[in-house]
């Protein structure tokens, strides 16, 4: 079994809604977008805005069998993480933890029984 990274998942499940979408635009969600005319119409809704409605709808992801769960790390997870950086030679303070770009967040991705963490 090939592992996918972050990026690759998520690329394959838009495509799966999209594929989906373009069948029946009345899947999932759509954006309500007002025209110049007066009326209103629906739209697919781009993939950054896709992985939002994953990241904050349960139901809505667990539609596409994705799962995108966020959080901020504490500041023990962001000294650990600071620690294994071998470029990292700061004092061991928030503000050097920022201005060496160790992460603040965790990023957790759940497709196809497959889990991979990253950190931003």
């Amino acid at each position: 079994m090939v592992m996918m990274n972050k990026e690759q998942i998520i690329d394959e499940v838009y495509e799966n809604y999209s594929k989906e979408y373009e069948k029946d635009n009345s899947i999932g969600r759509c954006l309500l977008v007002a025209r110049m005319d007066g009326k209103s119409t629906y739209r697919k809704p781009n993939k950054e805005m896709f992985v939002s409605l994953c990241t904050h709808d349960k139901t809505f992801s667990e539609k596409w069998g994705l799962k995108i769960g966020e959080r901020e790390l504490s500041l023990e997870e962001r000294r650990k993480l600071a620690k294994y950086d071998s470029e990292f030679v700061s004092p061991i303070t928030v503000e050097s933890w920022d201005r060496n770009n160790i992460p603040t967040k965790l990023i957790t991705i759940t497709y196809n029984n497959e889990t991979i963490e990253s950190y931003e």
